[in-house]
């Protein structure tokens, strides 16, 4: 277990696939509608079925850690963790089908269309069992927007975390509330159920972007990263007037000293700092130029410095800077330095860029955390949107059609 890693990054070199679990769900949808529909015992497909949910969560942790050794910035990486929380939520849905078998309380004749109708509302289910996870991280995301537009000011972007924390309360309240209290003709309820079945989806396809960015995150913020490092870029993230380096990009600047040193004293070898970042429209110096003359100020020798002064956000930032660093070495070994909230998203843009790179994060005040967190979350949701829209989609399809089925049998 080098640098105490659990899990080595970029040490696979053979991505991995969930294609199995694609055709084992497509296999045992074949072999469970046979079963129904030539008599097989109840209970006998239940069981079935649990091992089919297990299995599928096997397959989805196992590609999670794969993922992690293969390249952990990966949309991958919060699928496989994400997904595999609901999967989860399934199997302790069906589980407690059985109890109430054990316990009387369901006849066996009843027991497939309730094992069914069970899959149909697993994403309501997901949502109720995720409810104090929902509230816990709603109340810190309102508490520390309180917190932050006190110390920055009210800016739209200050706000992100309390309408987020609305929305998600507002959603379980609607779930709870709105199917409690309704009623109708048969086809009216059908639809409504179509209606809440669909919302759940939506619901819960974001819900797990969420839980699975928080899972991927903490495993990248908490990596450390060998000591034969070649080059260390440093992200820019905005100045003072006077052109001196924020709290904040001081913080990412004082993490790749601190690496730089490390290294120094552990292998010999020092790796080249990139300061990166162009300059605004209200700075009187590009970002770069700034750290560059706080590192000065710190001891690190100017020859040990270059700077990509032309980028203007996080993907430039990656892709200006490995042109620096192919022009002086190829197949060079580089990490970044961020703010630890920014470190998986960092990383996805240097991925995107064909540069394998492994972030190091600098600690930020506390209330900055969930709402970073948030514009974070919201950044990575900008991308790759036709991948996710066919997830999204054919979750939003499945649940329709298996409503209906319901409610026709």
């Amino acid at each position: 277990m080098k640098n105490g890693n659990l899990i080595q990054f970029d040490t696979l070199t053979v991505k991995p696939k969930v294609r199995n679990i694609a055709w084992l769900s497509a296999a045992f949808a074949l072999l469970y509608t046979v079963m129904v529909f030539t008599g097989v015992n109840p209970r006998l497909i239940m069981f079935f079925l649990l091992a089919y949910l297990f299995a599928v969560l096997v397959m989805l942790v196992w590609a999670f850690f794969q993922q992690l050794r293969y390249n952990p910035y990966s949309y991958n990486t919060i699928y496989y963790a994400a997904f595999s929380l609901f999967d989860l939520s399934v199997i302790i849905s069906q589980c407690y089908l059985i109890r109430m078998l054990g316990e009387n309380t369901l006849k066996e004749e009843h027991l497939l269309i309730n094992m069914f109708a069970f899959l149909v509302d697993s994403a309501q289910t997901f949502m109720i069992y995720s409810l104090p996870f929902v509230l816990f991280f709603s109340i810190a995301l309102f508490y520390s927007n309180v917190m932050l537009i006190r110390k920055e000011g009210r800016r739209l972007v200050n706000y992100l975390g309390m309408i987020l924390a609305v929305l998600m309360v507002g959603g379980e309240a609607y779930l709870i509330f709105g199917n409690m209290y309704y009623s109708g003709s048969h086809l009216a309820v059908m639809l409504w159920s179509i209606f809440i079945n669909v919302f759940s989806a939506v619901y819960l396809y974001y819900e797990c972007m969420i839980i699975g960015t928080i899972i991927a995150c903490l495993f990248v913020i908490n990596y450390e990263p060998e000591k034969n490092q070649d080059f260390i870029i440093i992200l820019g993230c905005g100045l003072f007037e006077d052109g001196t380096v924020t709290p904040l990009l001081k913080g990412r600047a004082n993490k790749a000293i601190e690496f730089y040193r490390k290294q120094i004293e552990e292998t010999g070898k020092a790796a080249i700092m990139i300061p990166s970042g162009g300059q605004g429209d209200d700075e009187v110096i590009s970002e770069a130029q700034a750290v560059k003359n706080y590192l000065l100020t710190q001891g690190i020798p100017e020859e040990h410095i270059v700077i990509e002064d032309q980028s203007r956000d996080t993907h430039e930032n990656m892709l200006f800077s490995k042109k620096i660093i192919d022009s002086i070495k190829q197949d060079a070994r580089v990490i970044f330095a961020t703010t630890k909230y920014h470190i998986f998203r960092s990383g996805l843009k240097a991925r995107q860029v064909k540069m394998k790179a492994t972030g190091i994060g600098a600690q930020t005040k506390w209330y900055f955390w969930p709402n970073a967190t948030v514009r974070e979350f919201v950044g990575i949701l900008t991308e790759h949107r036709g991948k996710q829209a066919l997830i999204l989609g054919s979750m939003i399809i499945i649940y329709t059609l298996g409503t209906v089925i319901v409610y026709m049998i």
